[in-house]
């Protein structure tokens, strides 16, 4: 697998009319990283996040922690 090239992808539950975010989990293995930008604007800026912050941050949505929208 190439990891040089972001393999973007977006949650299953995103059906939300285009409110979404696109990640890409091809680098946790090889750079620790998860490439972060928003499903809209594909050329636009891209936020790496560490992946301990990264699986933090799901485990708190999974859990409810941040409560609803």
């Amino acid at each position: 697998m190439k990891t040089d090239t972001p393999e973007w992808f977006k949650s299953s539950y995103s059906n939300n009319g285009g409110n979404c975010v696109e990640v890409a989990a091809n680098f946790v293995a090889s750079r620790g990283i998860v490439p972060v930008r928003d499903s809209k604007s594909v050329d636009g800026p891209v936020l790496t996040v560490p992946a301990a912050a990264f699986t933090a941050f799901v485990t708190g949505v999974q859990a409810g922690e941040f409560g609803a929208a």
